[in-house]
């Protein structure tokens, strides 16, 4: 049956490599009542790699409601060391990924939240990544992806992201406005009519008027300008050492980042725990944790599935409201 407003999505959840700590963590957030009602969850993963965490976690896996297990591959459980990073590890993370891609694309899954994956153990399985966004996208068929960070204070999207700072500096007035334009939109996915967006410079005090480069002025104040030219709320460039006080005092919904740190620095110093890995410019709702595999913890039960429910929350608004409005079309 199709969903609708009236009954729960079904959002796919990758359970990360293996053996890292994103199954414990998507095992403790699904036994959350509060989390387990938001959707029909389909944990994409293997059985004998959540049902070890059994004893440690006093969680049973028969008992999660409203969710099942998707098991995808051919791992061998019992080669799977916690906390040890292998090429086995890696090739079932991504397959996991892979399928849950699928459910979304066939229209069995509204949207999908991934556990943290190795990047190491990924590249020992033979595979080229960069990150969970530029894979998804590149199964979706997109070539031009944007990662947009949402914290119940305050969002953040990026111009670049898994690029070197040099490379990060090579930018054009065309990317900084599809970025405006994809931030705008994933605002308004999550329930905000006419967001408030705030632009950063790329050079100290956005530029100083060229005494420190002259790109805000040359590729950035453009882009705004366009943006605002068809109806998009946004300001800028701003000087980044202080945009953020002031979209965090409620002066703008969106921060635009021009590179990776200058956007994440800020968003996991006001709430690490709690802020969400959001892919813009696909065909799909993807959310992430914002963190990484914690080897050095895994298999012990200290993994805090704080961010993996903030995770599979926003997973689900945005599914609700992606469905509200493919209703309304």
């Amino acid at each position: 049956m199709k969903a609708t407003s009236q009954t729960l999505p079904t959002i796919a959840v990758t359970s990360g490599d293996p053996a890292g700590i994103g199954p414990e963590v998507v095992l403790k957030a699904l036994a959350d009542p509060v989390i387990s009602a938001l959707a029909n969850w389909i944990i994409v993963g293997h059985h004998a790699i959540l049902g070890a965490l059994e004893s440690a976690t006093g969680l049973v896996l028969a008992n999660l409601p409203n969710a099942r297990i998707l098991e995808v591959g051919t791992l061998d459980a019992a080669q799977v060391v916690p906390g040890k990073i292998s090429a086995a590890c890696g090739r079932a993370a991504l397959e996991y990924v892979r399928a849950a891609v699928q459910l979304c694309l066939d229209g069995e899954a509204a949207a999908m939240a991934t556990a943290p994956l190795s990047k190491e153990a990924v590249v020992l399985a033979g595979e080229e990544f960069t990150g969970h966004t530029e894979f998804i996208a590149k199964l979706c068929g997109v070539s031009d992806p944007r990662m947009l960070l949402v914290s119940e204070r305050l969002s953040v999207i990026h111009v670049s992201t898994h690029v070197s700072l040099r490379a990060a500096c090579e930018f054009d007035t065309r990317r900084v406005l599809r970025t405006i334009e994809l931030g705008n939109q994933g605002i308004r996915l999550l329930g905000v009519d006419r967001p408030r967006i705030a632009v950063c410079g790329l050079n100290p005090h956005a530029g100083e008027h060229g005494l420190f480069g002259d790109e805000d002025r040359r590729f950035i104040a453009p882009a705004i300008q366009s943006a605002q030219a068809v109806g998009i709320q946004c300001e800028g460039p701003f000087p980044a050492d202080t945009i953020f006080l002031r979209a965090l005092r409620g002066e703008y919904d969106l921060i635009v980042a021009m590179y990776h740190d200058q956007g994440h620095i800020p968003m996991k110093l006001l709430d690490f725990e709690h802020t969400v890995n959001v892919s813009l410019g696909l065909p799909i709702i993807r959310t992430s944790v914002d963190h990484g595999t914690a080897f050095d913890i895994a298999g012990r039960n200290r993994a805090n599935p704080a961010n993996m429910k903030a995770s599979l929350k926003l997973a689900a608004r945005m599914a609700r409201q992606g469905l509200r409005a493919q209703e309304q079309e």
